[in-house]
């Protein structure tokens, strides 16, 4: 493992991080007051910068700008997301959201928890997973009984930059980084597969900066769409279109309002967010061929058509469930189509309690399903992904084939190419460490939450592991995740964290030969000093002679 290739490429992560705390902190400076910026971004930004100019200063040597091995970017990806929470969930500690060394008469217990609170909250935003803790009970600004609306009755500033998190986090801290990495280091390839862990990466542009711009550009684009149909309806003012629209195109589903999406009653917002959540959901190289004018190219690909089919069956179902249950048509149409779409792109948008009583068993068991699946590889969706789920039900079909003609010769097909073996033993392999991973994670999580429920613990998992955020049982959507213990909330950011990376990239930071000792070796560098070694030889050869 060369540590000086980590340390170049974390040390640029947290250098780049400064610009959004900046951002924030002159935002907050107009819209709330300019001690309260000093103490949540002046404070994160030059303790960022600091720690990133030290690595680059240290940690780096003068050869480092080299090409990337999978190895390191893997290692790089993994280790950027818990550095940027880290320095994302200061604002958070220090500005007063929670319990931090500048509340008034706090006591250490509190601040310590305050400390894992901020964690959480910046581990959901930076994952996209969009769970919270922001309550009457852990947010001294918020008063139980008196403060409608808990999450409103925070700084603007700081909700901006709740907001933000997962704006950066959706379409990934290091795809941002490549445009400049790129550059500075060469192996943008290398990050690209570490941080796009589907299974191909579609090179738009020759190059792969040109790739990360081209993405990024589309990526812009939409949000400010979003953000203008939102503000210009009248439906919305402007501080909420901008906090929405940036937390609908990365699949985050964080809302500046307790009741989600559900506060405004609007079946024009609904509307709207419901169809930036599918596209958020689409590969975002068909996004591409879409705005490029290839509509065959986008239509024909076999997961987007099972894309929509996937979500139209689930609509359909939770429909005529709610219809029997006796919904109204109008309210059935609404709060069935928002929640399927918000499940199964792991946004986590809600416009309705579906926890409640009118709800039937089956629409949870869809939702469910919704959750763990998700959406497009290649979207800002989280889950297992539809693409994957897919080619693994085509290899249990080929088996149950092979079962009854052993001699029949089939293979795996996706868009009319043969998918290679190594990638389908990639996607068995990672749905058999999601499956076990589930299971170990809510066998721990059930000794840290003993009086909650088995559907409770379960669901929480599959949340955190499908980077979803609001789930069923009793962390729905009327609930925040605050009743959870410190030891119970650290579980499930570590959960969200390897969601994010989709799991195999999280396991290769573990494994110990990814860590493992090598001697810098330079073939070209050695074969060219040993060939001038044989000359001097030679030479001194011919002189004795």
């Amino acid at each position: 493992m060369r540590t000086d290739v980590l340390n170049l490429i974390l040390g640029w992560t947290l250098i780049a991080l400064t610009v959004p705390l900046l951002l924030c902190g002159l935002l907050t400076i107009w819209l709330d007051d300019f001690q309260l910026a000093m103490y949540s971004f002046a404070i994160p930004a030059i303790f960022s910068s600091a720690i990133g100019f030290l690595m680059l200063s240290i940690g780096t040597r003068t050869d480092t700008t080299e090409r990337l091995r999978d190895r390191e970017a893997f290692a790089a990806v993994a280790l950027v997301w818990p550095i940027a929470v880290f320095i994302g969930s200061l604002p958070y500690w220090l500005g007063g959201v929670f319990v931090g060394p500048f509340t008034d008469g706090a006591a250490l217990i509190d601040i310590l928890r305050g400390g894992v609170n901020s964690w959480f909250e910046s581990m959901s935003g930076f994952t996209t997973t969009g769970a919270t803790v922001i309550s009457h009970n852990m947010s001294p600004n918020c008063i139980p009984g008196v403060t409608p609306d808990c999450i409103y009755a925070q700084p603007r500033g700081l909700l901006i930059w709740r907001s933000l998190t997962q704006w950066l986090g959706g379409m990934g801290i290091i795809m941002l980084g490549m445009m400049i990495l790129s550059r500075v280091i060469g192996g943008g390839m290398a990050l690209a597969r570490a941080e796009l862990t589907g299974p191909s990466l579609s090179r738009l542009r020759p190059k792969l900066k040109q790739t990360a711009f081209a993405l990024w550009g589309l990526y812009v684009f939409l949000t400010l769409l979003e953000f203008g149909l939102l503000f210009f309806t009248g439906s919305m003012d402007l501080f909420d279109s901008i906090n929405h629209a940036l937390t609908t195109m990365p699949s985050g589903g964080f809302s500046t309002h307790d009741a989600s999406i559900g506060f405004y009653d609007s079946v024009l917002v609904e509307g709207i967010i419901i169809i930036f959540m599918f596209l958020a959901g689409v590969n975002f190289t068909l996004l591409w061929f879409i705005r490029e004018g290839d509509f065959k190219r986008a239509f024909g690909d076999e997961e987007f058509r099972n894309y929509v089919t996937y979500v139209t069956v689930a609509f359909l179902a939770i429909f005529i469930a709610l219809m029997t249950s006796g919904y109204s048509l109008r309210r059935g149409l609404r709060d069935g189509l928002f929640q399927v779409v918000s499940f199964a792109t792991s946004t986590g948008y809600t416009s309705t309690n579906y926890m409640d009583e009118s709800w039937p068993l089956v629409g949870h068991l869809i939702l469910f399903i919704l959750m763990v699946v998700g959406a497009s590889a290649g979207s800002t969706s989280g889950g297992l992904k539809l693409l994957r789920v897919t080619l693994a039900f085509k290899v249990a079909m080929r088996e149950l084939v092979r079962i009854a003609q052993p001699r029949k010769i089939e293979q795996i097909r996706m868009n009319g190419e043969v998918v290679e073996q190594n990638q389908i033993g990639l996607i068995v392999g990672m749905l058999f460490v999601w499956v076990g991973l589930f299971f170990i994670s809510s066998l721990v999580l059930a000794v840290f939450m003993p009086s909650d429920s088995f559907e409770s613990v379960t669901m929480v998992v599959a949340s955190s592991l499908g980077n979803t955020g609001p789930t069923l049982g009793d962390f729905g959507p009327e609930d925040t995740w605050e009743s959870m213990n410190s030891g119970a909330l650290l579980i499930t950011s570590i959960l969200m964290w390897f969601g994010r990376l989709e799991l195999l990239t999280a396991v290769i930071l573990i494994h110990p030969r990814t860590w493992k000792r090598e001697k810098r070796v330079h073939s070209d560098r050695s074969a060219i000093a040993l060939f001038r070694r044989l000359i001097e030889e030679k030479d001194e050869r011919k002189k004795k002679e």
